[in-house]
Order: C-alpha cells, then sequence, then structure tokens
C-alpha cells in the first residue's frame, strides 16, 4: 500500500527545432526527476517541438504523431524500467488532416492508461492552435495511477473554472497542466509582464482552493521566434499556497511532495463542494444571458 504523500516532478525545459534532440533531453529530465524520488512526472506542453503555432504554416503539420505511438512507446519503457508515471504532450495525428494537441499518461508499469485531448483551442495573436488542433472529444477525464488519481489539462484550459472544477468532481487530486505560454518579444513593459504573469499564477491557485485539490503546471522557457516564454513552473496546495516554483528562465526539475490526506483537512474546513448549489447552475450551459 502507498502513501498518501507523493512526491511529484515538473520538467522545464527550452525546446530546440530537432524533435529527436527534445525528446533525448527529456528522458533525461525524467530520469533526473524519478532518481531525486520523483513518482509522477509531468512534460510541458508539445515538449517535442518548439511552439510551432506562432505561425499558421502547413509544413508543421509534419511533427504529428499516431498516439499511442513511436515517441509515446520511448515513453512507456522509461515509465516502466523507472517505475514512474509520466503525463507527456504530443501534437497527435488521429486521421487524415484531423489533428488533437494531447496528452497521454503512462503508468508506473510502462502501461497506457490514455489520453486527454485539450479542449479549450486559443486562436490569438501568437498562439494561433485553431488552424492546427480540433477541439478534443474525449471530456474531461481523471486517471487513476498508482501513486495518486490525477487530472490532466493543457494550457488554455487553465483559464477555465469549468475544466477544473469537472475533472475535480471526478475524483482528481491533482490537476496537472502542461503549458506553453510567455509573452510578446514586442512587450517590454515589467508591468504588463508582471500582471499577465500573476493573472496566470492567480487563475489556477483558485481552482485549488475552489476544490480542494494540487494543482501542479509545467511550463517551458527560452526565446522562440516572437514569444518569450516565462517558466514559472510551480505547485501549490489545496488553500493555493505554493509549495514549490522555479524561475523564469532557467531549466529546472522542480520537485514537491503532495500530501493526499490533506485533501480532506482543506474540503471541511473550506467546505465549497457541500455548499454547492447545483440546481442554480443550469445557465452556464448558454454561451451568454443576453436578459
Amino acid at each position: 500500500m502507498h502513501s498518501d504523500i507523493v512526491s511529484i516532478a515538473l520538467v522545464q525545459t527550452s525546446c530546440s527545432k530537432d524533435p529527436e534532440e527534445n525528446l533525448v533531453k527529456a528522458t533525461e529530465k525524467i530520469r533526473d526527476a524519478a532518481n531525486k524520488g520523483a513518482r509522477i512526472i509531468c512534460l510541458q506542453e508539445l515538449f517535442t517541438t518548439q511552439y510551432f503555432c506562432q505561425t499558421e504554416n502547413y509544413e508543421s503539420f509534419a511533427y504529428a504523431e499516431q498516439i499511442p505511438g513511436p515517441s509515446t512507446a520511448i515513453i512507456a519503457e522509461l515509465a516502466r524500467e523507472l517505475e514512474v508515471v509520466i503525463i507527456a504532450s504530443f501534437f497527435e495525428a488521429r486521421a487524415r488532416g484531423l489533428f488533437h494537441n494531447t496528452a497521454v499518461v503512462i503508468d508506473a508499469d510502462g502501461s497506457y492508461l490514455g489520453k486527454y485531448r485539450k479542449m479549450h483551442i486559443p486562436d490569438d495573436p501568437g498562439f494561433y492552435e485553431k488552424f492546427y488542433f480540433t477541439p478534443g472529444d474525449l471530456g474531461y477525464k481523471i486517471f487513476k495511477t498508482r501513486y495518486a488519481t490525477i487530472g490532466v489539462l493543457i494550457c488554455w484550459d487553465q483559464w477555465y473554472p469549468e475544466a477544473a472544477r469537472l475533472t475535480a468532481l471526478k475524483g482528481a487530486e491533482i490537476l496537472f497542466y502542461p503549458t506553453a505560454i510567455g509573452w510578446s518579444t514586442s512587450e517590454l513593459s515589467p508591468e504588463v509582464r508582471r500582471s499577465q504573469q500573476e493573472a496566470w499564477l492567480t487563475i489556477q491557485k483558485s481552482h485549488a482552493v475552489a476544490n480542494g485539490v494540487f494543482v501542479a503546471a509545467a511550463n517551458r522557457v527560452g526565446r522562440e521566434d516572437e514569444l518569450e516564454f516565462w517558466g514559472n513552473s510551480f505547485v501549490c496546495d489545496p488553500f493555493g499556497q505554493i509549495m514549490a516554483e522555479a524561475s523564469h528562465h532557467d531549466e529546472t526539475v522542480l520537485l514537491a511532495d503532495c500530501d493526499r490526506s490533506r485533501i480532506e483537512y482543506y474540503r471541511s474546513h473550506w467546505p465549497f463542494l457541500r455548499d454547492r448549489r447545483i440546481e442554480t447552475y443550469t445557465d452556464l450551459q448558454k454561451r451568454f444571458l443576453d436578459e
């Protein structure tokens, strides 16, 4: 029987233009995390490539791969060898001309537990993801791994309380967010940069508080074309307190120990789930309340 305390790790790196080089770097970081005691390891969004969604370029579809496929097989073998759970984000080729932004979860015996397809797809300057990705159709999912029951959401999903809530209601103890977010290199105002980053931290910490779960976000670092990724990967507890946090620019294997037994304490002292008035929420299925 495993302890309620599970050590997790977030891998924060820069990415080169060579997918094979990025995959090798990721495997090295996974080994490092496992050697430091991590049992659940999360990689950043689309870790095998640079963030190609800055432009609409048909050539970038060549990065897509089948899931499961060769890359997931490498990750699965590593998970089996190290007895760790791995969360890995890929550009999924589902069918001819049909693609998703997808995270896979591999259990500690190397078995493939399943995938989550990113539900919320941005279409903003520098983040033209709708050109590449079809919105997810698998719903919000949890994965019962050897060490904990986890939920996985991806980057833009992190701004939506509904996504965190539904994943938590299914039983997730830790919400993992593989992420690729940064500043435009043309945005030089320290105040604007700080406010953007603080908003990112605040919304995710609020998911932890509102749902009584741990939240862990793995971001990338480095400059790629017109984006400067701000790193700052972090883990917070169910009160929204930062347990571990990476820098803005350094490659990091960030570790934190999550005591899952504390979830009951937080939820009983702040009983938000008890006091929900679910019968009053039907209008959430509407785009906007015009009247």
